[in-house]
C-alpha cells in the first residue's frame, strides 16, 4: 500500500537550521522513498512497508543527536496521484 508523509522537524535550539537539513538528507539517501521538500515540511510517498522503517530510523537517528526535537507527522494512506 502506498503512503504519503508529510513531516515537519522543530529542533527546540537556537542552531535548528542544519539538524533539518541533515535529517532531510539522510531520509533522500533511501532510494525506494520520493522525498519532496518545501519552506514548511518535507513530503514522503513510497510503499508503507518501506516509509515507516526509514522514518522510524531517521527519527531514532535525530533524537540521538538532539537533546530535544519534535517530529510533527501527517500520514495519508492511497495519496491522490499515484
Amino acid at each position: 500500500m502506498r503512503i504519503a508523509v508529510d513531516i515537519s522537524l522543530y529542533p527546540l535550539d537556537e542552531n535548528f537550521v542544519a539538524p533539518i537539513k541533515d535529517v532531510i538528507a539522510r531520509l533522500q539517501s533511501h532510494r525506494d522513498i520520493e522525498v519532496v521538500t518545501n519552506s514548511m515540511s518535507t513530503q514522503l510517498r513510497g510503499e508503507f512497508a518501506v516509509v515507516m522503517p526509514a522514518l522510524q530510523q531517521e527519527i531514532a537517528t535525530t533524537f540521538e543527536q538532539l537533546p530535544k526535537a519534535v517530529f510533527a507527522i501527517k500520514v495519508l494512506n492511497n495519496p491522490l496521484g499515484d
